[in-house]
């Protein structure tokens, strides 16, 4: 135990969190591996990518998870991707707080950098409303979708399937079903239940956590405004797409009734950006939604929730910048606020980074795989944006492609830029040289 704390807490912020997240994945592994935890004995690279697949909260599956594993290891996979989605650092502290100790600089220090906040004020107040929030969340969704799944499959296996859909769900994870929520793609309980569950925890805790102590919309902050309205735009966009550009084909909404037409393009657009959840077959959807869809995974959830990506904040400021740049303006300006040049340059390096590994990610991955170029580019910007869609290649992959993917799942949910700082030694030199010109464009 002392060995552990001097190899978490003796070293950066950014190191400690990955290599929480690791040791995460690697108990998860090996809670996998006992035979007691699935129904014919697995490869220990199953293991790992599956416990990867898990912690990241990312959804992509070698495995069956509702028919090649036992109710132990469903419950190891729903207790990772909790502690994956909400976040490790919360669960230490929060467990730290029920002891009755105090919280030290060090350990603010790291829930600052989980949460990706500016300060370490408030972070204990913080960590106790995401807890809170989001087991309550999970209980009340479970007693709703139990609702519908009591009656289908009986009490305990009711109740489990609906507790684990929440907790999954919420965390942005994945379905116990091979075809995910295919079955329900109809059904508005369902529909509403899960999406709200995924958008929430998409959304942000510091988001939630304005809304819940601020009541009207001019008291919030710029993140949070930005947030709520660039997810309202951006799923209505989606939803739109998907339906015009799906409507005929009949391998996904073409021979649907009007109703689930649009139930199923509300669901299959908004859950690239964050859930692994599908209600149309993925491999079936026509070559230009597959665009628009890893486009949406790229972009993500909101930052400091429990999904990935580049950040839906991160892509708007990036695009008001360029906006204001063609438009001659020498500083951009949101909801009459100016975007410093700090924060233009952390979203491009953050953009700029996350697209440099993902590129890595499918060069790698077309050496090792025999599959289509679309194929691999779908895999790789899910694999990053922790979201877990397949055209259905991961359950073929070698494995060099296992690995592959579980580098690019692990790199997505600590983030790029928190993996680059992991990685890299910082620069302390304060010496200033003279400005020079480059020619651009």
């Amino acid at each position: 135990m002392e060995i552990l704390k001097k190899l978490l807490f003796h070293r950066s912020p950014p190191q400690t969190l990955a290599l929480g997240f690791l040791i995460t994945i690697l108990m998860g592994t090996i809670l996998l591996s006992l035979p007691y935890s699935t129904h014919a004995p697995i490869s220990l690279l199953n293991a790992f990518f599956t416990a990867t697949s898990a912690t990241t909260v990312t959804g992509l599956v070698v495995l069956d998870t509702g028919a090649d594993f036992t109710r132990f290891g469903q419950v190891v996979i729903m207790t990772m991707m909790q502690i994956g989605g909400i976040g490790l650092m919360t669960f230490t502290i929060f467990i730290v707080l029920l002891l009755g100790k105090k919280i030290g600089l060090k350990d603010r220090l790291l829930v600052q950098e989980s949460f990706n906040q500016h300060s370490t004020g408030g972070m204990v107040k913080l960590v106790k409303l995401v807890f809170i929030f989001a087991i309550s969340m999970e209980l009340l969704a479970t007693i709703i979708l139990s609702i519908k799944w009591v009656p289908e499959y009986g009490w305990g296996e009711g109740l489990f399937t609906s507790l684990f859909h929440a907790v999954s769900a919420f965390n942005n994870a994945v379905s116990l079903w091979s075809d995910s929520l295919t079955s329900y793609k109809g059904d508005p309980l369902v529909n509403i239940v899960i999406t709200f569950l995924f958008i929430t925890g998409g959304i942000g805790f510091t988001v939630i956590y304005e809304l819940i102590s601020k009541r009207t919309f001019n008291h919030l902050s710029l993140h949070t405004k930005v947030m709520l309205v660039g997810t309202l735009i951006i799923n209505v966009i989606a939803t739109l797409l998907i339906f015009s550009l799906e409507y005929l084909n009949p391998n996904t909404l073409g021979s649907l009734p009007f109703i689930e037409k649009i139930w199923s393009s509300y669901f299959q657009a908004v859950t690239p950006r964050t859930a692994g959840f599908n209600s149309l077959d993925t491999g079936s959807m026509e070559t230009s939604s597959l665009i628009l869809t890893m486009v949406l995974m790229f972009i993500g959830a909101g930052s400091a929730s429990t999904g990935s990506g580049i950040k839906l904040t991160t892509f708007l400021v990036t695009i008001i910048a360029v906006i204001s740049y063609l438009r001659g303006r020498q500083e951009p300006v949101l909801y009459e606020r100016t975007l410093p040049s700090s924060i233009i340059v952390r979203s491009l390096a953050i953009i700029v980074t996350s697209f440099l590994f993902v590129l890595s990610g499918i060069f790698l991955l077309s050496i090792v795989e025999s599959a289509s170029l679309l194929e691999i580019s779908f895999e790789a910007f899910s694999a990053f944006g922790t979201v877990g869609l397949s055209m259905g290649l991961t359950s073929g992959l070698s494995t060099s492609g296992k690995l592959i993917i579980c580098l690019l799942m692990f790199i997505g949910r600590i983030g790029p830029v928190t993996f680059a700082f992991a990685l890299a030694k910082a620069d302390k030199r304060k010496i200033n040289y003279p400005k020079g010109d480059i020619f651009t464009g």
